[in-house]
């Protein structure tokens, strides 16, 4: 199994609900991620998705666990499979909106036989609806190429490319929204942990905060879409494929990863 040597303890405010989290991640030899809350457990699985509106949630009748997506792009980048996840809150830590600290706890722990298993697809996977697309095709290599088309200067009809020799402005790209949006959605009780320390904020002309990397809320668009595929178990990291999207979320990832689930070839 590919899983940490030692365990690790991360917190700090939760998105969503505003409320202080804390995830403590322990090593694993059964394969698979766990989340653990109230005495009640379910895995990290597409079958398990409930909801995908503002961000990924898994859940049950008994258990539900909500923001993920950073959480599960973070294993995918260490190709972690295998992990215990206790929590204190149902959503977990937003920590500074990326997969940064996520990653570098996985490190300082130990990643213990990382898992590099390539895999590929038996036929196409596509999906279209209007202006917003997101395409899965085989092929020999990986390319990732994600397209927006916000209101905003920087981020109108803007394609940015994966780069791999550049993966941690990926890890490093933090989660963000409309600023002029932020009262609007806290009022509908959302965002309430929203801050300059985990959110970049879209004004009219540009950002709340300085940018770790250019158009990095796009570069977030592909962290999470990293996240949501690995539900499915298909890290693209390890993946040869070319993954084409456009003007997607969370609810196009999960519709997608979901066909991918049965169609992935795994190589020996």
């Amino acid at each position: 199994m590919a899983t940490i040597n030692n365990e690790v303890i991360l917190k700090s405010i939760a998105l969503m609900t505003g409320v202080e989290s804390e995830a403590k991640v322990c090593p694993s030899e059964k394969k698979g991620i766990r989340f653990h809350f109230n005495g009640k457990t379910i895995e990290a699985d597409i079958d398990n998705i409930i909801s995908t509106e503002h961000c990924t949630v898994i859940g049950n009748n008994e258990i539900k666990v909500m923001l993920i997506e950073h959480f599960m792009a973070a294993c995918a980048l260490c190709k972690i499979n295998a992990l215990d996840v206790y929590l204190s809150h149902f959503e977990l830590p937003i920590l500074d909106g990326s997969s940064k600290k996520w990653i570098e706890a996985f490190n300082n722990a130990g990643i213990k036989n990382p898992d590099e298993t390539k895999c590929t697809i038996k036929e196409p996977v596509i999906y279209l609806n209007g202006k917003t697309h997101l395409i899965v095709l085989p092929s020999d290599g990986l390319n990732v190429t994600y397209g927006v088309n916000f209101k905003h200067k920087d981020l109108n009809n803007r394609w940015v490319c994966l780069d791999i020799n550049k993966i941690n402005e990926i890890t490093n790209a933090r989660t963000f929204g409309y600023l002029s949006e932020l009262e609007m959605y806290q009022k509908a009780g959302y965002a309430l942990g929203a801050n300059l320390e985990n959110t970049v904020g879209l004004t009219q002309d540009g950002y709340t905060v300085e940018l770790n990397s250019e158009f990095e809320p796009i570069k977030h668009k592909i962290l999470d879409l990293i996240g949501d595929f690995y539900l499915a178990g298909c890290n693209i990291l390890n993946f040869k494929g070319e993954i084409i999207v456009k003007e997607a979320g969370h609810t196009v990832h999960c519709i997608v990863a979901k066909k991918l689930k049965n169609n992935l070839i795994m190589e020996a």
